[in-house]
């Protein structure tokens, strides 16, 4: 490992409830190595994706201090947080979020064309991407024409085409069946994890556990365990 890509001290989140407020994150302590693969688990509810949402830059912390790549991120402004996500940071999401009318080359290319990247410019260094993860042959299809794991892999390409350092991807898995689910995660660990960068994945698909480095178990707004070898790994799979 090659340092820190994140860092979070004390994170607390709060959201509006009723009269008051809810604490949903409680002194959350996290560091994310570069070079490494790390899963977030826990029961629905427990924080995971709020979490992953304030180490992105999507969310506000209410308390505590997060580093990414040197960057506190809590006290950017609104715009260069924006930019700070263009550059810094590749999401990953359960439904793809693709838009339909536009092919596989197009949706893997929007952070370049994001960047303000000339479109032909853009879509080349998507169709390379896509190539890279099996899927030179589908890159002119619409999304409506692809496989659950082919728009997956559509997904991850769009997070990598602008080199991210950091990538983020809540429950990459959810919505493939077993094999499928399987491929998109030794696809992603293959092209995502090198060092320098970090890759973490919310996930409740104990299946793929095999796939972390590490794998840090949240309940209740709080990390209560982290496996740091495979043979912790193996028995947090196990449970």
């Amino acid at each position: 490992m090659n340092g820190a890509v994140v860092t979070a001290r004390g994170v607390a989140k709060d959201f509006p409830s009723g009269d008051g407020t809810i604490r949903v994150l409680h002194g959350i302590d996290l560091t994310v190595r570069a070079g490494e693969m790390l899963l977030l688990v826990g029961p629905s509810g427990c924080g995971k994706t709020t979490l992953i949402s304030i180490l992105a830059g999507i969310l506000s912390a209410s308390e505590g201090a997060i580093e990414v790549l040197g960057q506190d991120v809590r006290h950017l402004t609104p715009s260069a947080a924006a930019r700070f996500r263009r550059e810094t940071v590749g999401f990953i999401f359960q439904q793809y979020n693709l838009l339909p009318s536009l092919t596989a080359a197009e949706n893997a290319a929007i952070p370049l064309v994001v960047r303000g990247e000339r479109l032909d410019r853009a879509t080349r260094r998507a169709r390379a991407v896509l190539e890279g993860l099996g899927m030179g042959a589908h890159a002119e299809k619409l999304p409506r024409q692809l496989s659950g794991g082919q728009m997956q892999r559509v997904a991850i390409a769009r997070a990598l085409v602008h080199d991210p350092p950091f990538i983020v991807c809540d429950e990459p898995t959810a919505a493939l069946d077993a094999a499928s689910g399987h491929e998109a995660m030794r696809q992603l660990r293959a092209s995502a994890v090198r060092p320098g960068r970090a890759v973490v994945v919310v996930t409740h698909d104990p299946r793929v556990y095999g796939f972390a480095d590490r794998i840090a178990r949240m309940e209740d707004g709080r990390i209560v365990e982290i496996a740091e070898d495979a043979a912790a790994i193996r028995r947090m799979t196990e449970h």
